[in-house]
């Protein structure tokens, strides 16, 4: 009976669990320890003078949290909830935070072996937010720090980086 839960200790340590959703045409992570719930969530109050990226904040069972829309934040064209958008609810220190995505796709096992850091020339320009990627069958999956990507103080800065860049001759067409 021992060596059996040696052998699952094991196991469990060489795999990592995420939950993978989905936000245009890219798979995205993020670890699972770090998820309070998902919910579909049926009422957001905008509040005024907040970035773009935050919808507003919601009551969730008696709190009040804020709802980040993550399309949003990645400088991607804002598109209207359907029956597939998901809010993740995370923990980010002792914050809790809802991020809106598109669409939350499975609950994944990843090898310690297909877990893969994120190049400096990714995390370089200030992007610690990506914790690096995971090989899952045929795709690539971008895995997510939360605590970086959702700190309130790097809020701003992972807008202005993920927002698209033109050179000044394309702008002034």
């Amino acid at each position: 009976m021992k060596s059996s839960n040696v052998l699952t200790n094991n196991l469990s340590r060489n795999v990592a669990q995420f939950v993978a959703f989905r936000i245009e045409n890219q798979t995205y992570a993020f670890r699972i320890e770090q998820i309070q719930e998902i919910v579909i969530l049926s009422q957001v109050t905008r509040t005024p003078q907040v970035p773009d990226y935050v919808e507003g904040v919601a009551n969730l069972r008696g709190s009040i949290i804020p709802i980040v829309n993550l399309r949003t934040l990645f400088g991607l064209e804002q598109k209207a909830y359907d029956t597939e958008t998901r809010t993740i609810v995370v923990n980010v220190g002792k914050r809790v935070i809802g991020c809106t995505v598109d669409t939350v796709t499975q609950v994944i096992r990843i090898g310690k072996d297909d877990l893969h850091a994120a190049p400096d020339t990714v995390t370089g320009h200030g992007a610690s937010y990506i914790a690096g990627f995971a090989r899952v069958q045929d795709q690539l999956i971008v895995l997510l720090e939360v605590d970086d990507l959702l700190d309130p103080q790097k809020l701003e800065r992972v807008s202005q980086i993920s927002m698209p860049r033109f050179p000044n001759s394309l702008s002034q067409k």
